[in-house]
């Protein structure tokens, strides 16, 4: 009785015009809401996203993510289209490694050249630079602020949605705020780079392909790109290509700082060389 489905075929009738248009079109297209963002199931069904956000609280539900959580949970969770329960361990490290090839294949064809470029730029000349990441993407934005410390940036990464808006409400001009989010649709990476521009700083998203609401608090959108968008929402696979991308901005920043980079690299080195046996 407390299936998502279930409860929009009874409450059908009680929903607006445009709820209606929801309904039917997650009805019309089972499974297909996991890979849309709210913007695009907007777009699908021709509505606003508040209307969106309405129809999942009369559901019950917190919001649209909730929504797309609790539909997915209602079929058989699919955790990978090429891996399976019969394969040996090597055999899926196999497939694993070649759902990477291809995310980091795809994501080569989906990032926009004089994007990256924009970003490695504004990250070399940056006062301070916050990274804010939560859950999966949390390890993302910690590797980020990791690597443009060790060639001499003032970098902090932020894993506490508070954190993160106090962080953001203290950048200013010249600065700059990298937000990491898959979906595009995290409320706090969103609402944390709003802030931070709203202050002047120059705003970085590293996000999967596709319109999300983190492109309208963006400056800059890095663009990753995975299947596994279509049938799981843990984003596995596009993490290396979101890694891959930090590890790009990371040798710019080495290359194009002089010899500041390069030094701080070795006095780096040499801190923690009393850290080893």
């Amino acid at each position: 009785m407390d299936k998502v489905s279930l409860k929009i075929r009874m409450l059908y009738n009680a929903f607006g015009a445009a709820e209606r248009k929801i309904a039917d079109w997650i009805a019309e297209n089972p499974g297909k809401i996991i890979s849309l963002s709210i913007v695009e199931l907007a777009e699908q069904c021709k509505c606003s996203e508040a209307t969106i956000v309405r129809f999942s609280k009369k559901l019950g539900l917190d919001g649209y993510q909730d929504l797309k959580i609790s539909l997915a949970s209602e079929s058989k969770p699919v955790v990978s289209t090429t891996i399976s329960a019969n394969d040996s361990a090597d055999e899926m490290f196999d497939k694993v490694c070649n759902e990477i090839y291809c995310s980091l294949e795809l994501t080569k064809k989906a990032l926009d050249p004089a994007a990256l470029s924009a970003a490695a730029n504004a990250i070399c000349s940056a006062g301070k630079i916050a990274a804010f990441g939560l859950g999966n993407s949390a390890s993302v934005a910690q590797d980020a602020s990791h690597k443009f410390i060790r060639a001499g940036l003032d970098a902090t990464a932020y894993s506490d949605n508070h954190m993160q808006m106090i962080a953001a409400s203290h950048l200013s001009e010249g600065d700059v705020a990298l937000g990491v989010s898959h979906s595009g649709s995290s409320k706090d990476i969103v609402d944390a780079l709003r802030v931070a521009r709203e202050h002047g700083a120059k705003t970085v998203a590293i996000t999967n392909v596709g319109r999300s609401p983190i492109d309208k608090v963006s400056d800059i959108l890095l663009h990753t790109s995975s299947t596994e968008t279509d049938y799981t929402i843990l984003a596995l696979n596009s993490r290396i290509a979101q890694l891959a991308i930090i590890d790009t901005l990371y040798y710019y920043v080495v290359y194009n700082l002089s010899n500041k980079a390069i030094e701080a690299i070795k006095e780096t080195e040499r801190s923690l060389q009393s850290k080893k046996y």
